[in-house]
């Protein structure tokens, strides 16, 4: 292997690059029209342009992608995570083209990567499970009975996604069919297939996972635990190795399981067995991700394994000494820093970063796809880095945690570093007395309403405009303090005028877009009267959906076409009061 293919773009794409300079491999990158100008492009030895700017037609053509590693001379391709990562059909394009591909076999992608048939692998292994659909569900209607049958939270999840898009938990009976057919859209846009299965949702339970690591000659190793609990829109953003407070027996459980399930389908890389943990101590399996997981920094940081470096070696044919469990070494944290909007609800906030200035330090380690001056766009992921925190002892980690994030800056962009900040007072997450209470919808639930008082909306200015400011420095009780201010605020106070660059006050009848992204769907048509609260369109971003509900009853009218590339704050609608002419 001396030319190896990155099909993926981002901070991933930064770590494969720097795991093939270890090993003495040449790297070869791809990007979309976004990613002209971001870090991977100009690390790779190569650096081709896919010729467009969506997913679809950037990353998720796996033809274009094969012929640019022959005509780079690529003898390798790693996929990443996400994206192309768990498609057999370009796992087996890859080997057909006489390419190594880093990672399992097609066969075993597709017995894994279909989760229903993960299913039924689990359970002839003895792994625990909860009811759910044998296959996917053809219709709504066929979600709703099995609401009906096994009582709610139902679970309707892409049967080929993973990495929480195309999942969906319905907790009434009425949005159900909603809930699937939203499930559907957004598993086809991540994914390229849309069917989904049901199965029921352990209310309020942990989320414990394995990293398992195989080799080609029948060798299954766990290679550790984590919990990945803290997540929005079943988006993790928190990340821990080993997964704490659970009892010997339930780690022996999530070992022994996620061991028999991979060898049952054998399994050869890198991949991940995840679980739910139920407060009453219920385990059910989840999935099989057989990939690389967004958190694999916090099990090399606590096991001194380079899991990419790892993914080479066994493609390359190498042996597992055996498959003992490593003891882990102290405790890491990993923080996800994505551009994103904590006091609007975690909405993407695209466009250009002013300022990105990470920590560093004792325990320190930066994964990033991004540099101050680099642009997030709106069609891709919104992770701009993972900041991760490792010491003797989980306390220990959460203690430099506090220090690295205070240090942490980022401008331009929204991010979820007040959101980090704040889940770091949190008594349920810093567990202080061993009672670790968080579950993975506390941060819309429990600690909703603290989040709100803690970190208000982030300041957001017109589409395309970056946000100019002025600093200046102020001395207050003896320390120095550095002021940020909107370029031309003074001269607008002075005036009387808005500030350049702030959107103007949308009369009460307006309906505007709540991030950049594209219409994907009307939920209401147009002339019809609607009620406050309902959900009247779907703005598709960052291969997220967000729901656009009413603000108020009376008669919608649409002012955009379904398909259109909105900004944040576009016009989208009108709903005229019942009582206007």
């Amino acid at each position: 292997m001396n030319r190896l293919l990155i099909a993926n773009r981002g901070e991933i794409a930064v770590r494969i690059i720097r795991a093939c300079r270890d090993e003495g491999i040449e790297t070869v990158a791809l990007y979309a029209g976004p990613d002209h100008g971001a870090p991977f492009v100009a690390m790779a030895d190569q650096a081709f342009f896919l010729g467009g700017d969506t997913p679809g037609d950037t990353y998720l053509d796996s033809a274009r992608i094969i012929a640019i590693a022959r005509r780079a001379g690529a003898d390798a391709i790693h996929p990443g995570y996400g994206f192309l990562s768990e498609n057999a059909g370009f796992a087996r394009a890859v080997q057909d083209a006489g390419l190594i591909w880093i990672g399992p076999d097609p066969a075993v992608i597709a017995a894994l990567g279909d989760k229903t048939k993960a299913r039924r692998i689990a359970e002839s292994v003895g792994a625990p499970l909860v009811a759910g659909t044998p296959g996917p569900v053809d219709t709504p209607a066929d979600a709703l009975a099995f609401a009906r049958q096994h009582g709610l939270p139902i679970a309707i999840k892409a049967a080929f996604g993973g990495g929480g898009r195309g999942l969906k938990v319905a907790w009434r009976l009425e949005e159900v069919e909603e809930l699937f057919e939203s499930a559907t859209r957004e598993a086809l846009t991540a994914f390229g297939r849309g069917e989904c299965f049901v199965e029921r949702f352990l209310d309020r339970p942990r989320h414990v996972e394995a990293q398992v690591l195989a080799d080609r000659h029948g060798t299954v190793k766990v290679i550790g635990t984590r919990d990945c609990s803290l997540q929005r829109r079943h988006q993790k953003l928190v990340e821990e190795a080993p997964a704490p407070f659970l009892t010997d027996d339930q780690r022996r459980r999530v070992h022994d399981s996620a061991r028999a399930i991979c060898a049952h389908a054998g399994y050869c890389g890198a991949g991940t067995v995840e679980y739910l943990l139920s407060a009453d101590g219920t385990l059910s399996f989840l999935e099989v991700n057989t990939r690389l997981q967004v958190e694999h920094p916090v099990t090399e940081e606590t096991t001194g394994i380079d899991l990419v470096r790892a993914m080479i070696a066994v493609a390359r044919g190498a042996r597992l000494a055996d498959d003992s469990v490593p003891a882990p070494r102290g405790h890491s944290i990993e923080f996800r820093i994505n551009a994103e909007d904590v006091g609007r609800g975690f909405l993407p906030t695209p466009g250009p970063i002013a300022v990105f200035d990470p920590p560093s330090g004792p325990g320190i380690r930066l994964d990033s796809g991004v540099v101050a001056g680099s642009v997030i766009p709106d069609r891709f992921d919104s992770m701009m880095a993972k900041l991760i925190v490792t010491g003797a002892s989980r306390d220990d980690a959460l203690a430099r945690a506090r220090r690295a994030l205070a240090e942490f800056r980022i401008e331009g962009v929204a991010s979820v570093l007040p959101f980090h900040r704040a889940a770091l007072t949190a008594p349920e997450f810093t567990a202080r007395d061993g009672d670790l209470r968080v579950h993975t919808r506390w941060i819309e639930t429990d600690f909703a309403d603290r989040l709100a008082k803690a970190v208000p909306p982030h300041a957001r200015v017109a589409p395309g405009q970056p946000p100019a400011l002025i600093r200046i420095a102020v001395e207050i009780d003896g320390k120095r303090h550095e002021l940020g201010l909107p370029a031309g605020i003074m001269a607008a106070a002075a005036s009387g005028a808005p500030a350049a660059g702030t959107m103007p006050e949308p009369d009460e009848a307006t309906v505007t877009a709540p991030v950049s992204g594209t219409l994907a769907a009307w939920q209401a048509e147009d002339g019809t009267m609607v009620e406050a609260g309902q959900v009247i369109a779907v703005v598709e971003a960052m291969k997220m959906e967000t729901r656009v509900e009413a603000h108020r009853p009376g008669r919608l009218k649409h002012l955009r076409e379904a398909g259109e590339v909105l900004a944040f704050g576009n016009t989208l609608a009108r709903i005229e009061a019942k009582d206007d002419p």
